[in-house]
């Protein structure tokens, strides 16, 4: 109780000599200087505003630096991505090249057959056998694309998700 009754005292002091202050503050004339130790704190308050001006002006200039590295971080994921598709793709297309080539040389030897009249069973099937690899490897193909496009999709479809 008595620590209570001390603190109201200290604050009844101080708020009576920060109103001391202001009227003297009031009660000098228009364009005339305050006394010295006024002018001593009003250059110390000065240099703290300078000072925080310049650490808000590094602050930001911090966080510009923040939000392009983080800018370029994600091109670096799209780009990444992007390459890691593309040799998906080139994979799959290196694969159905090879399978095309397959039959046609299947074909070629099926038609060869053919013209001279001899139709041999195991011909036939080989190029069958050629024929569905080709048909596998479109089908690789054509899923490696949709993967492609949903992927560039799934950002708008989130942002469509999350508004």
């Amino acid at each position: 109780m008595q620590e209570i009754t001390e603190l109201e005292k200290r604050i009844t002091a101080a708020l009576e000599r920060i109103g001391k202050g202001v009227d003297r503050m009031s009660a000098l004339p228009k364009g005339a200087a305050p006394a010295a130790g006024v002018q001593g704190s009003d250059a110390a308050l000065r240099a703290q505003l300078e000072e925080e001006k310049s650490l808000t002006a590094q602050l930001q200039a911090r966080l510009r630096a923040a939000k392009e590295r983080e800018a370029k971080g994600d091109l670096q994921e799209k780009v990444d991505r992007l390459t890691q598709e593309l040799d998906v793709q080139g994979l799959e297309l290196q694969r159905m090249r090879r399978v095309n080539a397959t039959l046609r040389e299947q074909l070629e030897a099926l038609r060869t057959a053919q013209a001279s009249g001899v139709a041999e069973p195991q011909l036939i099937n080989k190029t069958l056998m050629a024929e569905l690899e080709a048909l596998r490897a479109t089908r690789l193909t054509e899923m490696a694309e949709m993967d492609e496009i949903l992927a560039a999709l799934e950002p708008h479809l989130t942002e469509a998700r999350n508004a």
